[in-house]
C-alpha cells in the first residue's frame, strides 16, 4: 500500500526534474565579467526599462522570462573603405575604432537598437564621416601633415552621428591610407623639393643676416673712427706724446736721450 502511494510521487519527481533540467538555461543564467543583462518579461509588460541592469554572475529568472546579455567592454573592429579625395582620386584608408555600450542605459539600446549595433549604427556613420572628411583634402595632405587633423575630424563627426544610440565612441584611428604608387611617388618627390627649397631659403636668409651684421659692424667702427677723430686735438695728442714719453723714460732697459724741439715743440727720443 505504501509503495503504490510512493509510485505517482516518485513519477512526479523524475517529471520534475525533467522539467528542471529541459528548463535549466532558461532558469538559471550566468553572466561573465564585463557583461550586463537586459530582462525581458513576458507577461510582465516586455523590457524591464527603469531596473537595473544584471551584473556580473549567476542568476534565476522565470522559464517565460528572457535575458538579454550585452558585452560592455570596450571593443576594438577595423572597417576597410573607398574613398574619394577632394581632386576625384580612389583613396583605400584603414580605420580602427574603439566603442562600448553605455551600461547603464542598455533597456533602451536593446529597445531602439538591439544587439547589432555596431553593424546597424557605428559602421554606416564611420562611413559616412569619413567620406565626408577625406572629400575635402588632397592626396597630398593626407599623405603628409593633415592626417592627425583628419583622424581627429573623422573621430567628432563619428561621435556626433552616433550621439544619443546610448553609444560611447571611444577613439577613431586612421591605421593605412593607400594611395597609387604613382601618385604616391609624386608626393615624396614634391615633398623632398620642398624640404630642399626649404634648406636653401634657411641658408640664404643666414647669408643676409650675416651681410647685415658686417654692414652693421663697419657702420659702427666708422661712427667710432668719426667721434674720435672729432675728439683728437692737437692739445690732447702732444699731451698723450708727453705720457709716452715718460713712461719709456722710466724703463730699465733703455737709455733715453731728450732732445726738445721740432715744430710742435715735442721732444724727440734716442736710445739703445
Amino acid at each position: 500500500m505504501n509503495q503504490s502511494k510512493l509510485a505517482p510521487i516518485a513519477i512526479l519527481v523524475i517529471i520534475l526534474l525533467v522539467v528542471v533540467v529541459a528548463l535549466s538555461n532558461s532558469l538559471f543564467v550566468t553572466i561573465d565579467a564585463g557583461h550586463r543583462g537586459v530582462l525581458f518579461k513576458r507577461f510582465g509588460g516586455g523590457l524591464d526599462m527603469e531596473g537595473v541592469p544584471y551584473t556580473q554572475g549567476f542568476h534565476m529568472i522565470a522559464p517565460w522570462n528572457k535575458l538579454f546579455v550585452y558585452d560592455v567592454r570596450v571593443n576594438q573592429a577595423e572597417q576597410k573603405m573607398q574613398v574619394l579625395s577632394k581632386n576625384g582620386l580612389n583613396i583605400n584608408i584603414d580605420v580602427s575604432y574603439r566603442y562600448q555600450p553605455n551600461a547603464s542605459e542598455l533597456a533602451y539600446l536593446h529597445n531602439e537598437v538591439g544587439s547589432e549595433y555596431n553593424r546597424n549604427i557605428i559602421i554606416p556613420d564611420l562611413k559616412a564621416a569619413t567620406r565626408e572628411i577625406i572629400g575635402k583634402y588632397l592626396p597630398e595632405e593626407l599623405y603628409s601633415s593633415k592626417r592627425e587633423v583628419i583622424q581627429t575630424e573623422i573621430f567628432e563627426r563619428t561621435r556626433d552621428a552616433i550621439s544619443g544610440k546610448h553609444i560611447t565612441l571611444d577613439a577613431v584611428l586612421i591605421k593605412d591610407i593607400g594611395l597609387p604608387e604613382t601618385v604616391k611617388s609624386a608626393i615624396e618627390e614634391k615633398l623632398e623639393a620642398e624640404q630642399t627649397a626649404l634648406k636653401f631659403e634657411y641658408i640664404l636668409d643666414q647669408e643676409r643676416k650675416e651681410a647685415e651684421r658686417k654692414v652693421i659692424e663697419a657702420q659702427a667702427k666708422s661712427d667710432a673712427n668719426l667721434l674720435l677723430n672729432r675728439s683728437l686735438t692737437e692739445n690732447i695728442l702732444r699731451d698723450k706724446g708727453i705720457e709716452a714719453t715718460l713712461e719709456l723714460a722710466k724703463s730699465e732697459n733703455s737709455k733715453v736721450i731728450l732732445i726738445g724741439g721740432g715744430e710742435d715743440g715735442m721732444p724727440l727720443i734716442l736710445g739703445n
